[in-house]
């Protein structure tokens, strides 16, 4: 859902001014009103303050705003004074709806944890999602419950949690195709929204964020700095995110006139020492990879590793990119795909508590654009 402040984002003006202009209020010339305006229009956005904008209005987090709204006596009162202005400014109605304590409604969302037994999907990214996500949660006055997802297919957990009614919906990530446990909740028609896509045919709550997109920009630069030969290192096929990630690598490829050898592919679990193997074997390739794009950072770690063991220099020898940008990343000054992941959790959120309050929304389902944060790791100067 388009928030107020992507508008203003896109207009390159504040929150407030984008407030003004959607509003025709004075103050606003023309050029920015048209500006602003032509930001929602392509935005679709459909004018709604929301907890999100007014905190970035007063330049604090969802939470706080939700403690002050609360009467949280915790809330510093300058703090207070500057949120309450900014709910003024932005002329900010709660939600009593979301806000009402119902004797039937339990304030909990249900979210399943990592599955632990399957390496694939042991993602620092989800980490940095859960606190996104309780943030979010709070805002319309929901906390998370977090339990564990077995690795085979069943409900036993959600069956209970609908059972003893511990939680009014759920969050699902790591969707995959034919996804068993949104079919189980969509025949049970118990509210949930997921961070991921599953089945085209089936029609639910889902924030996803273009993975095809976001490999297409990781090749397109490294071609861009003169690469060929780019290798891809992934998962397994089969996998949703994995799959969408390989097909953008081959778009970017066949886009510029470039076949893919089939020694430069790569596939093994998300697992440190794998991906040093892996690593090893693609390298090894005649034609031999100058570049590599892997389909997140702890694969770029393992081809790091082995460079590291050849006595060769990521970014200097073999150019190499990541995705996800995990604070790792960071550190070791990797090129890396970045998910707009505060923006998926908020969605996800907002989406969930339409399906649990009944309301009608005129989109559910919400693909968001990744964006390439370029490092010393995708040089490749030798």
């Amino acid at each position: 859902m388009p928030s107020l402040k992507q508008v203003a984002d896109k207009a390159n003006v504040s929150v407030l001014t984008a407030y003004q202009a959607l509003n025709n209020l004075n103050g606003v010339d023309a050029s920015t009103r048209n500006t602003v305006t032509e930001a929602a229009a392509s935005l679709n956005y459909n004018f709604n303050i929301t907890l999100r904008d007014v905190a970035a209005h007063a330049g604090v987090s969802i939470t706080t705003v939700s403690y002050v709204l609360n009467k949280n006596p915790l809330v510093k009162p300058t703090t207070r004074e500057l949120v309450m202005q900014a709910i003024q400014d932005l002329n900010y109605h709660p939600n009593t709806n979301a806000r009402n304590l119902k004797s039937n409604e339990a304030r909990m969302i249900g979210y399943a944890w990592h599955v632990m037994e399957d390496p694939i999907w042991r993602a620092a990214i989800l980490d940095r999602f859960l606190y996104d996500l309780a943030q979010a949660a709070e805002s319309y006055g929901y906390h998370v419950l977090i339990f564990t997802q077995p690795i085979q297919p069943g409900f036993n957990p959600y069956e209970l949690l609908i059972r003893t009614n511990r939680v009014d919906g759920f969050v699902l990530t790591d969707t995959s195709f034919n996804d068993h446990r949104i079919k189980y909740l969509m025949e049970k028609k118990v509210p949930f929204a997921a961070w991921g896509y599953s089945n085209p045919d089936w029609s639910y709550s889902y924030v996803d964020v273009d993975g095809r997109k976001g490999m297409q920009l990781a090749v397109e630069h490294l071609i861009k700095r003169g690469h060929k030969n780019i290798a891809f290192l992934g998962w397994p096929d089969g996998t949703v995110v994995g799959d969408a990630r390989k097909q953008g690598y081959y778009d970017a490829m066949q886009a510029a006139g470039i076949e893919p050898k089939a020694q430069w592919i790569g596939y093994t679990p998300n697992i440190f020492e794998y991906a040093h193997q892996a690593a090893q074997q693609i390298l090894e390739a005649n034609p031999k990879p100058t570049a590599v794009v892997c389909v997140n950072d702890v694969m770029a770690l393992g081809v790091r590793h082995y460079l590291e063991s050849m006595n060769l220099e990521m970014g200097e020898d073999v150019a190499v990119t990541g995705y996800d940008d995990t604070p790792v990343a960071q550190l070791l000054g990797l090129t890396s795909v970045r998910q707009p992941v505060n923006e998926v959790a908020a969605t996800v959120v907002d989406l969930l508590m339409a399906e649990i309050q009944g309301v009608t929304l005129p989109k559910k389902q919400v693909v968001l654009e990744p964006s390439l944060v370029i490092r010393d790791s995708s040089r490749g100067r030798r």
